[in-house]
């Protein structure tokens, strides 16, 4: 049986792969006190088959510099370990999939794999993220970056914190309602891992649904599948009050497409943002 070992595993995507997976593999978490210990992580990883990298602090938060600066460290500190570790083990071939998020795209176009990044600092911290975890790439080390859409699943994560307002009817759009929204069912995201897992893939690739929509589409279809009114707008302003430069989490989406997965021939079953918020309730 292969071995899995993740950080990040109490997570939403991490409680999710875990169940996912452990039938048929052995799962190992990687928790805090592994990854502050290089003897026992260095333990864990090379019995490891395959190593994924979810571990980051939310990114729905208020922006204020200590929390930017735990945003990166949680994050690109994280990866430094992982790697360092990788990067001593030479006797047996590995796959790390690391986490990134479509929020290194611009809002300008619609993107694949190779679109324009952005130059801000969820960007940044994305690129930063990235180039850490390319830096195991070895002879007997393969690395594919993920980029995550906004991840939909019926038992937690952002749907969950969607829906409670909108069964009481008390939905509506964020800011102008025209901004991207990009998004993946957890189904196809777990499905996705199974699937460059089994190939044994080393890339970059988008994990969002074929079809992205709006903040202003999703809205309306979420209220329509709950047959509850969505006339409770949430100004852009209010946000920037909340979160301030955070806000640009949820007022600032990008268009984004998962080329290099479709060439590959894997086969989304939630495709658009009907069938997925359908498929969730």
């Amino acid at each position: 049986m292969k071995t899995i070992a993740i950080t990040g595993a109490s997570g939403f995507v991490g409680t999710n792969i875990t169940r996912y997976f452990k039938n048929n593999y052995k799962i190992i978490p990687i928790t805090r006190d592994i990854l502050n210990d290089e003897s026992k992580l260095k333990s864990v990883l090379e019995e490891s088959d395959v190593i994924i990298n979810l571990a980051g602090a939310n990114i729905i938060g208020r922006w204020t510099p200590q929390y930017k600066e735990l945003l990166y460290s949680s994050r690109i500190d994280t990866t430094k370990k992982i790697v360092h570790i990788l990067n001593q083990i030479t006797d047996k071939n590995k796959l790390l999939i690391s986490t990134s998020a479509v929020g290194i795209y611009d809002n300008a176009d619609t993107h694949d794999e190779n679109g324009t990044f952005a130059n801000d600092f969820l960007s940044n911290l994305c690129q930063d993220w990235e180039k850490e975890a390319l830096k195991a790439k070895s002879s007997n080390v393969k690395v594919s970056i993920f980029r995550f859409g906004i991840v939909l699943g019926p038992d937690g994560g952002a749907f969950a914190k969607m829906l409670t307002p909108f069964k009481f009817g008390l939905g509506g759009i964020i800011g102008s309602g025209n901004q991207a929204f990009s998004y993946i069912h957890i189904n196809d995201l777990l499905r996705a891992y199974e699937f460059v897992i089994t190939k044994d893939l080393e890339d970059t690739f988008n994990l969002t649904a074929p079809k992205p929509t709006t903040n202003l589409l999703l809205t309306r279809t979420l209220g329509k599948a709950l047959g509850r009114p969505t006339v409770f707008p949430v100004p852009e302003f209010v946000l920037k009050l909340i979160f301030s430069e955070g806000a640009k989490v949820l007022t600032d989406g990008q268009d984004v497409v998962p080329k290099k997965l479709l060439s590959l021939g894997f086969k989304f079953d939630y495709c658009d943002i009907t069938e997925t918020v359908y498929g969730l309730i």
